[in-house]
């Protein structure tokens, strides 16, 4: 115990609990694996297409320690001190069950580039490579019956204590956010794992943050930071009342007590938003239906395209959900935003809005291409006065990950980046949206013209990740584009990875930098830059 506490003491602060789970070989054990093989062999069918376990979707099983002085075209520029970071689902055992997570990082200091990758440290990681084996499900496994016996098969184990879930059982593969000197990785269904990075650029878990146990629920993976206050804004959903808690935390870390949201039903909310007084909640029609997961063979979340989309308004600091307004719009689910503000008696939320959501998908049931993927960005307003609601379509599809100049965060900003989507996860452009120009809305697919700026087309057969606005001086001084866009990209001709940097201004054609990667680097979810003042603070901690 004092070894534990020296180690927490160690690894930098108050709210990280440092992941010591306590799993349990034996008789047991062996009779739970026999009896899931017997379900896999009986019930799953392997001879379905593993889309996002093939391809560059596969895992890459290693880590990459520091990997020093990567060849650079063109230059780096100094802004770009600090370290850009992406994770990613990334089974480390062939998965019966569950993914982890990796992150892929590139550290940047003086011109120079270093590449490393390392698994975060998860309970479910620990425990699983203790088994040598995958032993939790996965998301795409909650299909059909299939799916309710895998969800008993993890209660089986859980019971038995041939798994430890004290610690929770996330894989924080989602999304990356900076707060309180510590970069966390995120997945909603779990507390965050903070992340330190070393001097080296080395990525080191420190454990799962609690905020010293004030945290009972889940986090979302799309926390909003202030950038004029230094505050976090969160929120967690459950299948279990209350549906939805939201929290404040402050710009020291200190979290505040929960804000319950009562919405009638169990739902997935993946992201809000807030405004410099607001936050946005989204009850939206993807439902937590277990009872039509077995019955129609569906996934576990089921959307019901005859509801409305529902968005609730609430004061930020608000101690309870009194002073919650609700507004209804037609049909829609929404997975990431791009920016929120307030404009006189209206909240503003730029979004990327999705008709009718076909979920299958996750369980790697996918074509190549997408036709139906209809992912577009959209202005959607909320007057606060009269209680209406209206929404107005800004692009062609399919776009998504939108990403603004984060010192802008809940305040009117210009410009959205996205990336264009040829498939599910499968980026083939990063786009540019001036929000003061008019959309040519006679357009089928994106293009330039109207309201796009700046199309950057990564080439056949080389696909990227979600990229990330890097402003050239911090703040809301300078001109809000002049900074660069940082991105993964990966070459399928040739197997070879790489990171971009592109001008976000001009979103020239010919890329700032081209750092080359030694290893390739799969497709993954979020991305996140950790700023050289950022790394500065976190080293004081």
């Amino acid at each position: 115990m004092t070894e534990i506490m020296a180690e927490k003491e160690e690894h930098g602060g108050a709210g990280v609990v440092v992941v010591d789970p306590k799993p349990s070989k034996g008789f047991t054990s062996k009779v739970v694996d026999l009896l899931e093989k017997l379900m896999v062999k009986l019930m799953f069918d392997s001879s379905l297409p593993q889309h996002y376990l093939s391809g560059n979707f596969a895992p890459v099983r290693d880590e990459t320690p520091p990997c020093k002085n990567l060849p650079v075209i063109g230059y780096l520029p100094e802004c770009l001190n600090g370290e850009f970071v992406r994770v990613g689902p990334n089974p480390k055992f062939s998965p019966v069950a569950g993914y982890h997570c990796m992150i892929h990082g590139l550290h940047i200091k003086d011109g120079k580039a270093t590449y490393v990758s390392r698994y975060v440290r998860t309970s479910r990681l620990k425990q699983e490579e203790y088994f040598g084996g995958a032993k939790f499900m996965k998301v795409g496994d909650l299909k059909g019956l299939f799916g309710l016996i895998m969800v008993n098969m993890q209660m089986l184990r859980a019971k038995l204590k041939i798994l430890d879930v004290s610690y929770g059982a996330g894989t924080g593969n989602t999304a990356l956010v900076y707060h309180h000197g510590k970069l966390l990785a995120l997945s909603e269904a779990d507390k965050p794992y903070a992340i330190k990075v070393l001097e080296d650029g080395d990525l080191q878990t420190l454990g799962l943050l609690d905020y010293d146990k004030r945290l009972t629920h889940s986090f979302t993976a799309h926390p909003k930071v202030d950038p004029f206050t230094g505050e976090m804004f969160t929120f967690g959903y459950s299948h279990t009342p209350p549906y939805i808690t939201y929290r404040v935390i402050s710009k020291d870390g200190f979290m505040h007590d929960p804000v319950p949201i009562t919405i009638s039903d169990p739902i997935m909310m993946h992201d809000f938003a807030i405004t410099e007084n607001y936050a946005i909640f989204m009850d939206l029609p993807l439902y937590f239906r277990p009872k039509e997961m077995v019955k129609e063979k569906k996934l576990i979340f089921t959307f019901d395209a005859t509801k409305k989309a529902r968005f609730g308004v609430l004061p930020r600091y608000a101690k309870n959900e009194l002073q919650i307004k609700w507004f209804e719009l037609p049909n829609c689910f929404i997975f990431h935003n791009a920016n929120a503000w307030e404009e006189e008696d209206e909240v503003v939320l730029i979004t990327c809005r999705l008709e009718n959501p076909n979920l299958d998908f996750v369980g790697g049931e996918v074509k190549e291409k997408l036709e139906n993927f209809g992912n577009e960005l959209y202005e959607m307003r909320f007057n606060m006065k009269t209680g209406s609601a209206s929404q107005r379509k800004l692009s062609a599809p399919a776009v998504d990950f939108p990403r603004v100049n984060e010192s802008y965060t809940g305040r009117k900003q210009r410009y959205v980046y996205g990336t264009i989507l040829d498939s599910i996860a499968k980026v083939t452009a990063i786009i540019k949206f001036d929000l003061h120009a008019e959309p040519d809305l006679g357009k089928s697919k994106l293009e330039l013209g109207g309201n796009v700026q700046g199309i950057f087309d990564l080439g056949i057969g080389r696909f990227g990740s979600e990229a990330i606005f890097v402003p050239r001086e911090p703040g809301i001084t300078s001109q809000e584009d002049d900074g660069y866009l940082i991105f993964f990209v990966h070459d399928e001709k040739t197997g070879e990875s790489f990171v971009n940097v592109i001008d976000a201004k001009t979103m020239s054609p010919d890329p700032v930098a081209i750092v080359e990667l030694p290893n390739r680097v799969p497709y993954g979810f979020h991305a996140f830059f950790v700023t050289d003042e950022q790394l500065k603070e976190q080293a004081k901690l």
